[in-house]
This record gives structure tokens, C-alpha cells and sequence, in this order.
């Protein structure tokens, strides 16, 4: 007899809160999102562009139309807020998808990436809209040509001019599975574009409710988790196959010359990196070029983002849920009154002896032959020890030198910062050296703990071997856990 499903009290996920069964997410195609803490996993436009479904190759055409629409007033001197009202977006919080600032808010599009896409729409990006190399124009575009567009904010584009499909898709959900207890009618501005007004169109739309904000369903077909399929790193990674795409014996060569002029024998991996850089940079064709590769690759592109997606929701929501309900059965955390230093300080030895302990090693360890779980991931998992804190708990909290990974906190005058680190990470040493001092300084607190996660003999050694370096190999602040999985036998071996 298949068991009874019991939703989790304390509400990490949407099938918790709402009390719905996760076969039936599953079953209309929608991720199970967390409601407490974000996930990572990003919209990928190329998806809508590759997708056999009409509803999504319109939703690409659409992102086309507006950034045809951008590109038209692309030799006008605009006034502040025109480039606020078509270029700026604020983040939309309510999929709790990507990493961001305090859980789910993070900065959005601001007057930046505004004014630095305007202006590239005249250079670089002269021929959007008009490519005659590419099957189509694909928004991933903007970041090739400038440094510093990743993933989250194409996936934050992509997601303000879908939004009217996302809001329709859960609101659909929402009349057929909601309680209605547990859903409302919002009023949702910049949902869709005017071109008759050229203005945004606000609209109303009755949706699952959690406190006061809403919360979007996002289909999984839609997401990927390392990197969209049209990327800078991968653009450099392959670039030595795009001077070889070009028909033009002459243009070829002197885009071979620009670049080898630049190096030398003893020219390392940053300055060719560099070198690469700057030859896009004299020479955009390229960017078309590695776009068509990618469109004649574009068959696998699905199925490498169904692997990463089905990697993280059994990682991040599967795996999580069982650890949610072991931890809440095995810890005591919130029953005493303390500070918020003495609560991170608590959360991370508990942490530490759920896993190594109490099996909690087999949750963040993926086993042998796979690779071992991401910092992001081991941060995912000690997010659920800080989901029913009393202290306001924000998760990357950048606050001017960087994202620090937990801050905990209840109002100015007490608040404590979470890092985590892998043994593994070749930065393990400056940023033990430098870098809480650092986030301390910008959050204006005196109070951190470090956790260094350590899955091998050899990692665990060589963290070790840092911290006495340092001078660090008795600081209470800084706290290994022994993940490893060849060293914990069984009760009934040990």
C-alpha cells in the first residue's frame, strides 16, 4: 500500500504550504518551488527559441519584438525615466528562482545594465533584429558583447517579458488546486507591453497567497541550473572554431592576426582570455557566428537542461524535504533565547553533527563515482536549519563588498554572518585571510562563523593545514565538517 503523503509544517516547499501532493506539480510540468529560500535554476530564453511548443516559440518572438522595439529608439538621447519606464526591471522575486539578496529579493535590471544596454544597441548590437547569419535574434546576445551579463540576468530579462505567461500559468493552477483560503486577486504591474502607448500594462490575477506577496509557478521546461545555453564562457571556450566559420579568406585572416598579435610564448590562460575578449570586441561578427553553432547544436540543448534541472530537484528539493523532516525530528535549535551570533554559532554545530553524526553526510554527499555537492547546494541544505528562526534571516546579503552567504539578524545591533566554503576551493586561503573581514566591515557587524565542507582525506587535510598557517586551528569561528562518506561506518559495522 502506497503511503499517505503528509505536507511538511513547516512549509519549504509549495506542495508544503499549499498543501498539494508534488506528483500533482509534477504532472502539469511545474518545478515544486521552495517558498523559503530561493533555488538555483534559471530561465534559459534559447529553451523558448528550441521548444516545439507554439505557446513558447510566440513567447520567444514576443522578447524579439521588444527588443526590435528597444532597439528603434536606440539613436535617441532619452530622458531618465524613459530609460527607467523600458529598460529598467526589478527582479521577479515571487518565482524564488536564482540566488539573490534575503531569500528571494534581489536588485533586478537597475540604471546600469539601462544605460550600458542602450548605448550597446548603437555598437555592438547594431544588427539586433536583423541578423542574416543566426536562424533568429536570441537576447542572450547582450551577454556576449558585455562583461558582467550572466545568467541571472538574462533568466531576470527573460522572465520580466514572460511574465504575463507565468502569471497566467499559475493563476490557471491556482483556480483548478488552490484553496481558496490560500489565494487572492492581485493587482500586478508591468505585466505586458503597450505598443500603441508605449508603456507597461498593469493587470489583475487571483494567486497562491504567502504572507502578503504572491508566488509564480515556473514550468520546468523552461530552466536550466549552470548556465544558459548561449553563454560568454562557453562563446571563449569555442573560440578558436569561429575564424574557421568565417567564408572570407581575407577577414579571417586579419581577425587571426588581431588576435595572435596580442600573445606571446609565454602569454598565460588570463591573457589569452583577454586576447579573445578584445578580438569580439573589433570584430562582432563573430558573435553571430558562435550563436549559429549553437543553433546547429541546439538539439542537445534540451536534454542537457533536463539533466541539470532533474540534478537539482533531486538534490534541492527531494533530497531536501527528506532532510527537513530529519533535522526538525533530531534538533532542538530554536527552543532557548539567545543572540544571533550564539544562534549561528548553534546553527553550524548542529549542522556539523547532523553530518557527521546522524547520517546528515548522505545529504550533502552525493557518493562516489558523482560529484560532490556545489557550495551553493551545502548552502540549500543549511538554509532549512534557519527556515522557522525567529531572526530575520537573509540569504547572500550584498550590502556594497561582495554577497556574504547568511546573515542573521534581529534589527542593527544584532546581526551575524554565515560563510561557507569548500576544502576543496582554491581561494580557501585568501578568503580566510581576507574576506569576512571584509563582509563584516559592509554589514557593520563583529560577529561571523566560517564552515569549511571537506568530502575527501585530502581536503580535509589540506584545510587543516591552512588554518594552522594562518594561525587559525583554534578560532572558534571557524568550523570544519567531515563530510566525507569513507569514513562513517554503519552502527551495525562500527
Amino acid at each position: 500500500m502506497t503511503p499517505t503523503w503528509v505536507p511538511d509544517p513547516a512549509g519549504v516547499y509549495f506542495s508544503d504550504e499549499f498543501a498539494i501532493e508534488p506528483h500533482v506539480l509534477e504532472a502539469y510540468g511545474a518545478l515544486d518551488v521552495s517558498v523559503v529560500t530561493d533555488l538555483p535554476l534559471f530561465i534559459d530564453p534559447f529553451l523558448l527559441f528550441n521548444s516545439t511548443n507554439a505557446t513558447y516559440q510566440a513567447l520567444h518572438t514576443q522578447i524579439i519584438d521588444y527588443l526590435r522595439f528597444l532597439r528603434s529608439k536606440a539613436g535617441l538621447t532619452l530622458d531618465r525615466d524613459l530609460i527607467a519606464a523600458w529598460y529598467q526591471f526589478g527582479e521577479v522575486k515571487q518565482n524564488w528562482l536564482g540566488f539573490t539578496d534575503g531569500g528571494n529579493r534581489g536588485h533586478g535590471l537597475g540604471r546600469g545594465f539601462a544605460v550600458a544596454l542602450h548605448g550597446v544597441l548603437t555598437t555592438l548590437l547594431d544588427n539586433l533584429g536583423s541578423e542574416t547569419t543566426t536562424q533568429s535574434t536570441h537576447l542572450e546576445k547582450l551577454a556576449l558583447v558585455r562583461s558582467g551579463v550572466g545568467r541571472d540576468t538574462i533568466s531576470d530579462f527573460t522572465t520580466n517579458l514572460i511574465k504575463h505567461f507565468l502569471l497566467d500559468y499559475t493563476q490557471t493552477f491556482t483556480f483548478a488546486h488552490v484553496d481558496p483560503d490560500q489565494r487572492t486577486t492581485f493587482s500586478v504591474p508591468r505585466v505586458a507591453f503597450s505598443y500603441a502607448t508605449e508603456s507597461w500594462v498593469t493587470r489583475t490575477y487571483t494567486l497562491p497567497v504567502v504572507g502578503t506577496d504572491y508566488v509564480l509557478l515556473t514550468p520546468l521546461d523552461l530552466l536550466t541550473k549552470d548556465d544558459t545555453w548561449i553563454n560568454r564562457s562557453d562563446m571563449l571556450h569555442k573560440f578558436d572554431r569561429l575564424p574557421d566559420a568565417i567564408p572570407d579568406g581575407q577577414q579571417r585572416a586579419l581577425i587571426l592576426n588581431h588576435f595572435t598579435r596580442q600573445l606571446s610564448a609565454k602569454s598565460t590562460v588570463r591573457e589569452r582570455i583577454e586576447a579573445k575578449t578584445r578580438t569580439i570586441a573589433a570584430f562582432p561578427e563573430l558573435v553571430d557566428l558562435y550563436i549559429k553553432i549553437k543553433e546547429d547544436e541546439k538539439a542537445q540543448a534540451t536534454s542537457v537542461s533536463r539533466a541539470h534541472t532533474d540534478d537539482i530537484r533531486g538534490v534541492l528539493v527531494d533530497q531536501v524535504k527528506l532532510a527537513a523532516a530529519d533535522l526538525a525530528a533530531k534538533t532542538d535549535l530554536y527552543d532557548k533565547p539567545w543572540t544571533s551570533y550564539d544562534e549561528a554559532r548553534a546553527a553550524v554545530t548542529t549542522f556539523k553533527h547532523y553530518v557527521e553524526h546522524q547520517d546528515g553526510y548522505l545529504v550533502i554527499n552525493r557518493g562516489r563515482g558523482v560529484s560532490f555537492s556545489s557550495e551553493s547546494e551545502v548552502q540549500g541544505f543549511f538554509g532549512l536549519l534557519l527556515a522557522q528562526s525567529r531572526f530575520d534571516v537573509n540569504r547572500e546579503p550584498n550590502n556594497g563588498r561582495g554577497p556574504v552567504d547568511f546573515k542573521i539578524s534581529e534589527g542593527s545591533a544584532d546581526k551575524s554572518l554565515i560563510e561557507f566554503k569548500l576544502a576543496k576551493s582554491t581561494s580557501l586561503r585568501r578568503n580566510l585571510q581576507r574576506q569576512l573581514p571584509i563582509y563584516e566591515e559592509a554589514n557593520k557587524t563583529r560577529t561571523s562563523v566560517t564552515v569549511i565542507i571537506s568530502y575527501t582525506a585530502s581536503d580535509e587535510k589540506r584545510a587543516q593545514k591552512i588554518l594552522a598557517e594562518l594561525g587559525l586551528a583554534s578560532e572558534s569561528s571557524i568550523v570544519v565538517i567531515d563530510a566525507r562518506a569513507d569514513n562513517k561506518p554503519s552502527g551495525s559495522t562500527a
